[in-house]
């Protein structure tokens, strides 16, 4: 087999390849086989009818091309690897030639990943936001422990900001009482925008007994995103109190003894949830920098599977889990289609190039994925998915998308090298060091994973729903 390269553009090529006719002798006897098996002659028991016989009977064109569908994958990677190509999708094969007893021609037009040259990306700058946790983040988050622990007293009197109501709701579109537009024991929180816009309104002012009747836009179920009429019933009304601010208090709140104790943790864990927001923000800075800085031509056939992706992934794993329509979801967030089908270009042309730049960090840098780094990313995978360890590792597994954990844990890292690299400071001018904190890893891969992530959760969601 003789074959040929030759370069369309930075990322297709066109393998010509020449195959003489004796290479196909296995595909030919394979042929044969399979169709002796399929037919049946008079006078020839199954399977043991001669060549020429099924030449006469069938034709030789029906056997040549089974032959050579058989051995056309064998040849395009025989080539591929020849080449040393890295192919992405599949290619356009074309047979130019073929004759019988003499030779088989074809061409293959294939994606593949451009030659990538990283720069030097040591001079990297980014700056992030500081971590400053004011007193005030430390009594609002104070104040949200107390909330959790406020207690309710029926009360007889109307319903007021704050109360806590128990309700009956009925909901009716075109004047029909919907299926699931009936519930009842309803505990709601007045004022806390967590039922439907406009029961704050209708309720004020009501005591347990008494209805009202108001207009909303349903926010899921069967008619998520149409206009019902509500009919809600008061059966209680409740005031909610909030425990004293104190050391008993703090004591029935937390493992602590004192107030004091109880604020200096939250001053703590605010602290450290900001610390966590920096690193991902300092992350996600110098992987905007370092695509900056190479040149990295994008296949239009890959960039056009890539937003299909994302847009099957959310129209069918999240919009679909929320009862929304790409229609519906489009008018909640203000935007045009036009201007999401610029946004899912943009972001898909960002996670090719992301993806590009790391894997050949990956190999510049020699780095390796060992079985602890893949279980720790898989664990995550799984959280974020909510699916458990077993069943996302099973449906990776099933679906083939191991090799796609295994980048995005080996793009995590090349990214961290470009991180500990790079100078980061603060908007007060403070050197930031990542280089140490473990913590970190984690959020560095996630800034890490462009297309094959989602790719890999929605193929294992999809296994497990099947």
């Amino acid at each position: 087999m003789k074959s040929a390269v030759e370069n369309l553009n930075p990322t297709r090529v066109r393998l010509t390849v020449e195959v003489p006719f004796e290479e196909l002798k296995d595909s030919l006897d394979a042929a044969y086989k399979k169709i002796n098996q399929q037919v049946t002659v008079k006078g020839f028991r199954k399977g043991k009818i001669p060549a020429r016989v099924i030449d006469q009977r069938f034709g030789r064109g029906a056997v040549l091309e089974e032959a050579v569908n058989d051995a056309l994958p064998k040849f395009y990677t025989e080539a591929v690897n020849e080449a040393e190509l890295n192919v992405l999708g599949q290619p356009e094969v074309d047979i130019t030639e073929l004759k019988d007893g003499e030779t088989l021609n074809f061409t293959a037009e294939v994606d593949v990943r451009p030659a990538i040259e990283i720069p030097d990306y040591s001079g990297i700058e980014v700056e992030v936001d500081a971590v400053e946790v004011t007193d005030e983040d430390v009594e609002k988050s104070v104040e949200q422990l107390r909330e959790r622990f406020a207690s309710t007293t029926p009360v007889e009197r109307a319903a007021e900001d704050g109360d806590v109501v128990t309700v009956d709701l009925e909901a009716k579109v075109e004047g029909e009482v919907l299926e699931d537009g009936v519930a009842n024991g309803v505990s709601y929180t007045i004022g806390s925008g967590e039922l439907l816009d406009g029961i704050d309104d209708a309720v004020k002012g009501l005591e347990a007994g008494g209805e009202a009747t108001f207009t909303s836009e349903l926010k899921g179920g069967s008619a998520a995103g149409k206009e019902a009429e509500v009919t809600v019933k008061v059966t209680q009304v409740a005031k909610r109190e909030l425990p004293e601010l104190d050391d008993e208090f703090a004591q029935m709140a937390s493992e602590f003894d004192t107030l004091d104790e109880l604020r200096a943790d939250s001053r703590k864990r605010l602290e450290n949830m900001k610390q966590f927001d920096q690193a991902t923000q300092a992350q996600e800075r110098v992987l905007e920098k370092l695509l900056e800085l190479v040149e990295v031509p994008v296949p239009e056939k890959l960039l056009e599977d890539e937003i299909n992706t994302r847009k099957h992934n959310l129209e069918h794993h999240q919009l679909g889990q929320m009862g929304l329509t790409l229609d519906k979801y489009l008018e909640l967030q203000g935007k045009t289609a036009e201007e999401f089908e610029n946004e899912t270009r943009e972001a898909a042309v960002k996670g090719i190039k992301t993806q590009f730049v790391l894997d050949e960090l990956v190999k510049q840098e020699k780095l390796n994925v060992n079985q602890e780094e893949l279980t720790e990313h898989l664990m995550r995978r799984a959280a974020s998915s909510g699916m458990s360890p077993d069943q996302f590792a099973q449906a990776v597994v099933e679906q083939g998308q191991v090799p796609l954990l295994v980048g995005e844990v080996a793009r995590g890292k090349a990214l961290a090298v470009v991180v500990e690299k790079a100078t980061v400071k603060d908007t007060n001018g403070e050197i930031i060091d990542l280089s140490d904190e473990d913590e970190d890893e984690d959020e560095t891969e996630a800034a890490a994973e462009p297309a094959d992530a989602e790719t890999s959760e929605a193929a294992a969601e999809e296994k497990s729903e099947g």
